[in-house]
């Protein structure tokens, strides 16, 4: 059982968990491998030598590069439903796991990893659902896990009673057992659904996906090029974007005079900052509303369960670095890893 004093240091182990999955399963990231300066008097801590660690740096992102575009499922698959009269019904079963994160590098070699993962439809995360305002809306949750659940429907305007928190509102999803969620999507926006039982371990571990509501007046809605979902997490599963560390991240790659649309949604239990070099985001939305004065920023701050939608603007060809922030860039001695994707100009 996870109570309150074992949750603070979960959660205050959370970094070191998920730094050991994104950078390297079988090492410790030290105090040189991360760039801080050293202290004198205190020893120095062995390390890779300069060839070694470039070698490492260079296999990661050759690796990232080589295999741009052929992860289409990286950026989301959509969650089919069928129609039932008026009333548009998604099936949804959770399941345990394996999960494959990503290569690990600190050997030097590609080497696969997973984790025990906890899974929508068999995913990390699960499929993006997408409805217009004002569909009616139902979603069937079968369990199939050795753990009960429930589905939080984050920042969604549901009726109270389809709110999703087992004993607050509903009773427990126990495992073989399924539950029916049915409600208008009244709030157009970016917003979530994830696990709200046990939820420190099961989001963590993957019950998590993006829920947008599309507006059902475009008049107000920037034309872009694309549309892409940044789904973060930091433990569990690691630190990742859309399930993956990198070098398994995929690319965003656009044209010249491409706009494409950001949804940042922070699953987490830390602060990200989301790094975009070379150009600015335009920040049009925060947790599924749109901002009356929009602004520009380079470095987008993303607390727990909040979410953001930027603009960029792809004006500069080449392959921009875009990271989260923490630890220096994302990168270790054994190279970058986590958070770390790129936006490809052509």
């Amino acid at each position: 059982m996870l109570n309150r004093r074992r949750f603070l240091k979960f959660a205050g182990a959370a970094g070191a968990t998920s730094l050991a999955l994104g950078a390297a399963a079988s090492s410790q990231i030290t105090q040189a491998s991360i760039g801080l300066p050293h202290v004198p008097g205190r020893p120095q801590q062995d390390g890779p030598t300069a060839d070694q660690m470039d070698a490492m740096h260079e296999l990661g992102v050759k690796y990232f590069l080589e295999n741009a575009g052929k992860n289409a499922d990286f950026w989301g698959a959509t969650l089919p439903f069928t129609m039932d009269g008026d009333t548009k019904v998604f099936d949804i079963t959770c399941t345990e796991g394996p999960w494959d994160v990503g290569p690990d590098l600190s050997t030097g070699e590609l080497v696969p990893m997973t984790v025990d993962a906890m899974m929508y439809n068999g995913r990390v995360p699960g499929a993006t659902i997408r409805v217009t305002q004002g569909d009616k809306v139902r979603i069937n949750v079968k369990n199939e896990m050795t753990q009960s659940t429930g589905v939080h429907w984050h920042g969604i305007h549901t009726p109270n009673s389809m709110d999703g928190v087992p004993f607050v509102t509903q009773p427990p999803i126990k495992p073989g057992a399924s539950y029916t969620y049915e409600f208008v999507a009244v709030n157009a926006g970016t917003h979530m659904y994830h696990s709200h039982h046990n939820a420190a371990e099961q989001v963590s571990r993957g019950l998590m996906g993006a829920f947008i509501i599309e507006p059902n007046d475009l008049t107000n809605e920037p034309r872009v090029d694309a549309d892409y979902v940044f789904i973060l997490n930091d433990a569990g599963v690691g630190m990742t974007i859309n399930g993956k560390g990198f070098p398994a991240s995929q690319p965003i790659l656009a044209k010249k005079g491409d706009r494409i649309r950001v949804r940042y949604m922070n699953e987490g239990f830390q602060i990200h900052p989301m790094h975009l070099h070379g150009m600015y985001q335009t920040v049009i939305a925060k947790d599924g509303a749109n901002l009356p004065s929009p602004y520009k920023a380079d470095t987008i701050i993303i607390g727990p369960g909040e979410r953001y939608d930027v603009i960029i603007d792809c004006q500069e060809p080449g392959a921009w670095a875009y990271h989260c922030h923490i630890l220096t860039h994302a990168e270790s001695s054994h190279g970058m890893f986590g958070m770390v994707t790129a936006l490809v100009i052509q």
